[in-house]
């Protein structure tokens, strides 16, 4: 390579990086501190929590907060590496930058960022599943499987106006709607362990694969930190701020999801657990006080869902639009379908709504798991590369890798033994995404020739 072509190569790389850490203008609102851990929180505190935990508790039985404690752990790794690639790589297209920043803008970026798209779109499709369950609780379970459908569609709208007001509009909501749930959950925890008879209580059997295909299951529980990332280029000093909001969020949930799943497992045997799979919560909260526990704690399913679906979808808008206008999802994609903020928001939706009615609740918890997993380390294997620039060590980022991978694969393994087309459909959005990627790649270099 000649000295003139490596300096407009390099120039080129320049422009590009400069592009992708534009920051809001003037006018933009900041969000503050308190909003972005509630984003992030509000991300994390949804349908997994409300309505996995009798899918779960169907591997680990009564070990259920030992798989939401690994899972924490597991997690903690890969908010390490996002924290420090935000701090380093503010934008509001968050991963989707990250993506671009350390393979470069090409057929890996791109078809990762696709994927990593479709995998929050899984993920805010679960959140209204769950949403749309808990209706069908409170209304005494009397809704036909099409109304439930139906609810489910139009709470995915009105999430998608939420976030057509703002950045700082859908940090005001998240911090409502996660104040009334968290203390809900406290509440039911204190009141669940105080009259729970742990004298009689007796663990179940476990195994090893069994407590790590429920990590993996309830992993989804945790996916939610990455969408702190999309608004770091709405923060003060993300370089401070980023890596407080996002542990501090993985921090309190954690707490939470112990604490709940400890009082639901010292109330319930695994057999009631599954006997009331997807509305376990609420079950157990009647036997802590009655018509009056079953009603708030089904009320603040429905705020958790929306908010964590608010979030996701927030966060997946973000990604196709910002990577759309900076050519880095498919540049067909980018340029017809996700041009505008508007425009993805719009799609993102209209393929949210697809999904809500084509997979039930717990298939689509998985895929959203397995998705994520895949995402955490493709995209933790390309911070090594740029590891100077955000001053991370190296072992917690091979140890996200490792990790992530083994509870993908042991999740995986089971995902094909019990529902094997969602394996198909996941596998078919994975090779699908780089697959569109060349395409649009190879069109357009065969257009220019």
């Amino acid at each position: 390579m000649g000295l003139n072509e490596a300096n407009a190569t390099l120039a080129k790389q320049e422009t590009l990086n400069s592009s992708l850490l534009k920051k809001t203008s003037a006018k933009g609102k900041e969000i503050s501190l308190f909003s972005a851990t509630a984003l992030g929180i509000g991300g994390m505190m949804g349908a997994g929590l409300f309505s996995l935990l009798g899918t779960a508790s169907a591997h680990a039985g009564t070990h259920v907060p030992i798989a939401f404690l690994l899972g924490a752990i597991a997690a903690s790794f890969s908010v390490y590496s996002y924290a420090k690639l935000g701090a380093t790589f503010p934008s509001s297209g968050g991963a989707a930058t990250f993506t671009v920043m350390s393979f470069g803008d090409g057929l890996i970026s791109g078809g990762l960022n696709s994927f990593q798209y479709i995998a929050y779109l899984i993920a805010a499709a679960l959140y209204a599943c769950g949403f749309s369950e808990y209706a069908n609780t409170i209304s005494g379970g009397n809704l036909s499987a099409f109304e439930v459908k139906i609810i489910g569609a139009v709470i995915v709208v009105l999430c998608a106006g939420i976030n057509l007001l703002g950045t700082d509009i859908v940090g005001k909501a998240e911090t409502i709607a996660i104040g009334f749930v968290t203390v809900a959950l406290l509440l039911f925890s204190a009141g669940g362990i105080h009259i729970a008879n742990v004298s009689n209580f007796e663990a179940s059997g476990w195994s090893m694969n069994g407590i790590a295909i429920a990590t993996g299951i309830l992993y989804i529980n945790y996916q939610g930190f990455g969408v702190v990332t999309n608004s770091s280029n709405a923060m003060r000093e993300p370089q401070k701020e980023l890596p407080l909001a996002m542990f501090s969020a993985l921090i309190l949930v954690t707490i939470a999801y112990v604490l709940v799943s400890t009082a639901v497992v010292l109330l319930m045997s695994p057999a009631q657990m599954l006997q009331f799979n997807g509305h376990v919560l609420a079950d157990a909260a009647q036997m802590v006080a009655g018509k009056l526990g079953f009603s708030i704690i089904a009320a603040s399913a429905l705020l958790a869902c929306a908010a964590a679906l608010n979030a996701t979808i927030f966060a997946a808008s973000n990604i196709a639009a910002d990577m759309a206008r900076k050519s880095s999802i498919s540049k067909i994609l980018g340029g017809a379908v996700l041009k505008t903020q508007i425009r993805a928001l719009s799609v993102s939706s209209f393929i949210v709504i697809a999904l809500v009615l084509a997979f039930p609740l717990d298939v689509v918890g998985k895929m959203a798991s397995l998705a994520f997993l895949l995402v955490y380390a493709a995209i933790t294997y390309g911070h090594i590369k740029v590891r100077k620039q955000t001053g991370a060590k190296l072992w917690p980022l091979w140890t996200a890798i490792v990790v992530n991978l083994s509870l993908f694969t042991t999740l995986f393994i089971n995902v094909v033994e019990s529902a094997p087309g969602s394996a198909i459909a996941l596998a078919l959005a994975l090779f699908g995404s780089f697959g569109l990627e060349a395409l649009s790649r190879s069109y357009l270099k065969h257009k220019l020739d």
